[in-house]
């Protein structure tokens, strides 16, 4: 809980120094109730990700992230909501590990919260995610290569799944566009399916992150029995009865509270 406050505060730190255009260390002590060497260890933090810049007695904003960042929000729904669950499947990745980021929003905030992380190499289908992962040192990343589908900015097709026969990963991190309790998880785009279907194959443990509103909705290609999951990552909302049944499937089921606090 400690961390997701940390998270939640050093997020809302961003978003006052971006709407003032500067803040002051004690009146940010103030606001959030702790203390000022807290509030400098904040600012260390989110000025060596770039988010702002340090300046004496507080921060500033960064001229030149602040444009970028505004239009990566627009086009994000529960974008608060997704950061969360970022955090919570970063965590669960381990350093030297070789992991499979499935393309999507949310498994966006995955790679984001990835910087911590050392020795990693990361295979992902996603062009937004690999732009992510390329500001990172200790990331070594691969694409699957493919057609690029611009609504998704995702590459599917041969390529990409020809791609995937060549490694051996420790896990697969998959978003979701439905998730049936008798079906599985499931998807609009038939490529996709194809491809997540590989993904599954060459990955030794599966995360699926999503949100509760994907629970009870079948879309037309399945992906996965709900059995072939390994942990899930969601919040809340998610209907007890799912929970239940997935846990005595053998499933890890780690949710995140709804509240922001």
């Amino acid at each position: 809980m400690d961390l997701l406050n940390t998270i939640e505060r050093q997020h809302e730190i961003v978003r006052l120094t971006n709407t003032k255009g500067k803040v002051a260390v004690i009146e940010l002590a103030q606001r959030f109730g702790v203390s000022e060497v807290t509030i400098r260890s904040d600012l260390a933090v989110l000025d060596a990700k770039k988010l702002l810049i340090r300046s004496r007695g507080g921060a500033m904003v960064n001229d030149d992230l602040s444009r970028e960042l505004s239009l990566k929000e627009k086009k994000q729904k529960n974008s608060e909501l997704k950061q969360r669950l970022g955090i919570a499947v970063a965590a669960l990745i381990r350093d030297d590990e070789r992991i499979i980021i499935d393309s999507g929003t949310t498994t966006e905030e995955v790679a984001a919260n990835l910087r911590e992380h050392k020795n990693l190499v990361v295979m992902t289908n996603g062009l937004n995610i690999a732009v992510e992962l390329s500001q990172l040192d200790k990331v070594e990343v691969l694409m699957t290569g493919g057609t690029l589908r611009k609504k998704s900015m995702s590459f599917y097709g041969a390529q990409a799944e020809q791609s995937l026969r060549h490694y051996q990963f420790d896990k697969l991190v998959l978003g979701a566009d439905g998730f049936d309790i008798d079906t599985g998880l499931s998807t609009h785009f038939e490529a996709e399916a194809n491809l997540n279907r590989l993904m599954c194959a060459a990955a030794r443990e599966v995360i699926v992150v999503t949100d509760s509103s994907k629970f009870n909705r079948r879309c037309f290609h399945l992906v996965c029995q709900p059995s072939q999951v390994h942990t899930l990552v969601t919040d809340s909302g998610i209907p007890k009865e799912y929970a239940e049944q997935l846990v005595n499937m053998g499933v890890r089921v780690i949710t995140i509270p709804l509240e922001n606090r």
